[in-house]
């Protein structure tokens, strides 16, 4: 399974989204922006956890002024997300940012995208974006479609949210500039999936894919991987962001755990462990919540299996790298299914540990 092979590939400062490149992981800092000591430092945390583009709200022309030394502090390509002012738009272009978040029609204003004024707007935005190389993402969201469409539809429906989408591409088409990337969030998992479907097959470029204010953490963790993994599955998707109402660090762990459970990507150690049974005769849960500990300081790309019972265990995790399996106060070593030893409870995890740095690079 990979992503859509056929979309356009856009460059973020080195970051390429698209044909057939890996889908990246991103986030959002929640941090002011013009606080830059909180937001440099927060985008850090975000990368080394993983992030691959970060982006910063930009309210105010203070923040717009913020951008440069944020950049001068960080690794990863930097978006800007703009709403309503359009002068934020060109000020965050000017300022360095490597890519631009709108939404057409609350940067048209009151005016709208079908007047002169508010096309007018939209055209100074996009020409900046020409002049500098800047990739735009149109975002629409459930919350924020044109009223019309809302009418069109009796409310907020995929198909709504990609007619959407495709006025917005044919207006910026029409300025000459397509390095665009799309995403049409909605809160619902059905609507977001039925989106995304309907506009991979009336585009080509770049897709943002993510579940719109899922939540906080584990039902906003379940809502997105189905969502996300909903979307990813049918091969659909670019790049995505996992919205968490908490730290953001999270998003990028869920995000990444997203790609690893599909296949898409590898970053590092993938765990296997059993959900316990009446046969369990050690202390799996605190076992398996060890080895995960350790593992999260592994960067090679390996499979760990921690299972309970001694009879299915070596078997039941015949692929995995490396594992144990408990039987009654002891364990067995296994390596790709073949039993290696048989060592105390106490001693199961020194041991795993011992065979997972046998050859592997930390």
């Amino acid at each position: 399974m990979t992503n859509r092979k056929n979309t356009i590939e856009i460059d973020i400062a080195g970051l390429k989204l698209g044909g057939g490149n890996p889908v990246s992981v991103q986030s959002m800092t929640n941090t002011d922006t013009r606080d830059v000591t909180a937001t440099v430092a927060q985008i850090k945390r975000l990368e080394e956890a993983g992030c691959e583009l970060v982006r910063v709200a930009v309210p105010d022309m203070t923040a717009v002024t913020a951008l440069p030394r944020i950049k001068r502090e960080i690794r990863i390509p930097l978006a800007a997300d703009i709403h309503f002012d359009y002068r934020l738009a060109i000020g965050a272009m000017e300022n360095g940012a490597d890519k631009l978040r709108i939404n057409p029609g609350n940067i048209a204003g009151a005016v709208g995208v079908g007047d002169k004024d508010g096309l007018e707007r939209i055209h100074k935005v996009v020409k900046t974006a020409k002049e500098r190389g800047v990739p735009i993402r149109i975002g629409v969201n459930s919350g924020s479609l044109e009223r019309d469409i809302l009418q069109k539809y009796g409310g907020v429906t995929a198909e709504g949210l990609v007619e959407s989408a495709v006025r917005y591409i044919s207006i910026i088409e029409g300025f000459d500039f397509d390095r665009l990337v799309l995403s049409i969030k909605s809160s619902s998992v059905p609507v977001s999936v039925a989106a995304y479907e309907q506009l991979a097959h009336k585009s080509r470029y770049p897709l943002h894919v993510g579940i719109t204010e899922a939540g906080a953490d584990y039902a906003g963790t379940v809502k997105s991987a189905a969502g996300i993994g909903a979307i990813l599955s049918r091969g659909i998707g670019d790049t995505i962001r996992v919205s968490l109402t908490g730290d953001p660090v999270e998003e990028i762990r869920c995000g990444k755990e997203i790609l690893k459970s599909l296949g898409l990507r590898a970053f590092g150690p993938v765990i296997i462990s059993c959900p316990t049974c009446g046969r369990t005769e050690i202390d799996l849960v605190n076992l398996a919540a060890q080895a995960q500990k350790y593992c999260e300081g592994i960067k090679k790309n390996i499979t760990v299996a921690i299972m309970g019972c001694v009879v299915n265990g070596p078997g039941e995790a015949a692929e995995a790298d490396i594992g144990i399996a408990g039987g009654k106060g002891c364990g067995l070593i296994f390596k790709k299914g073949k039993v290696l030893r048989k060592v105390a409870e106490g001693e199961l995890l020194g041991e795993l540990i011992k065979e997972i740095e046998n050859g592997m690079v930390r």
